[in-house]
């Protein structure tokens, strides 16, 4: 009993810390943010690119990036691994200068679909989606500015959802919270209520989109790049229990600074014995394009996650 005392007072104690870290930390971001927007879209970018892909090799977590791309490419030499890796590096400051400017990085017009900043040659998937009166799912990977096929449903009048992981720090948290709501769909938390939460959005006919990449410890066992690892089968159920099309979306990053969006689908997911879409093969599925998708644009993945674990 006082050990549990103990530690409620711990815990009591420690949340005026929290809340001055979370102070600290947000008015920094809140400060990156500012210079940012006055560097516009075309600098920000560039800034932020130049500073990542310097100072990234000298953090602890490329050894994570190195050990990663290592496994996933060992016919790959060490020089060709490190390339990569200071290009993704590079892509990860991109994102960052770019967040605050994307709803103007948006441009793409369904017209003219291979002419402006967002370009795309699926036109016809997403005109399908936008008309065809149904709910879908779309799964996506962290690629390019992973947060920019999240624009698309939106700007062209198509119900939608996204789920995302809320930012530790309160208040960054609440800055990108703004930045989202301004220019995307309803937005999901990954939290308990979630399942609940995009059920509802599915049966209300939107289309909801989850970034697919990432480590699940409650997932399923899949195969990426030959290394066994959990992903999240939340697509693959939520596919089983309402029958509805899946596709998948990635964003690539074009070196005139540019974007492409590319559309996969609808997918003919595996089955099993009773027709009903079987989880563990649809997920292995799925995230056998989004190895294709990485396998084609090695340096525009964030490889510093530990997926594999």
């Amino acid at each position: 009993m006082k050990s549990l005392y103990f530690r409620y007072l711990l815990r009591r104690a420690a949340r005026p810390l929290k809340t001055a870290a979370d102070w600290i930390g947000g008015g920094f971001v809140l400060a990156l943010f500012a210079l940012l927007r006055r560097l516009g879209p075309e600098r920000a970018p560039a800034f932020c690119g130049a500073i990542a892909r310097n100072v990234g090799p000298l953090l602890p977590i490329h050894r994570t990036g190195l050990a990663n791309i290592s496994a996933a490419f060992p016919e790959k030499d060490p020089a060709w691994h490190k390339a990569r890796l200071r290009e993704a590096w590079d892509n990860l400051g991109r994102v960052v200068g770019e967040y605050v400017h994307l709803a103007k990085l948006w441009d793409l017009d369904i017209e003219n679909p291979r002419t402006g900043r967002v370009q795309t040659d699926d036109i016809a998937l997403f005109e399908e989606l936008r008309l065809d009166g149904k709910p879908a799912l779309v799964f996506s990977a962290h690629l390019a500015n992973w947060e920019l096929a999240a624009l698309a449903p939106p700007t062209y009048g198509m119900p939608s959802a996204i789920v995302y992981r809320m930012p530790n720090n309160a208040v960054v948290a609440r800055e990108i919270g703004k930045i989202r709501a301004a220019s995307m769909g309803q937005m999901i938390r990954t939290r308990s209520q979630a399942p609940l939460e995009i059920s509802a959005a599915l049966q209300a006919g939107k289309h909801v989109g989850m970034l697919a990449d990432q480590h699940f410890s409650r997932g399923v066992d899949v195969v990426f790049f030959g290394r066994r690892c959990k992903a999240n089968p939340a697509v693959a159920r939520l596919a089983r229990h309402f029958d509805c099309p899946v596709i998948g979306v990635r964003v690539i990053r074009r070196p005139d600074g540019g974007f492409d969006i590319d559309g996969e689908g609808p997918l003919d997911l595996p089955r099993d014995a009773k027709g009903l879409i079987d989880v563990a093969k649809a997920t292995q599925a799925m995230t056998d394009i989004v190895e294709a998708w990485v396998r084609e644009y090695p340096g525009q993945w964030l490889w510093f996650h530990r997926r594999w674990r």
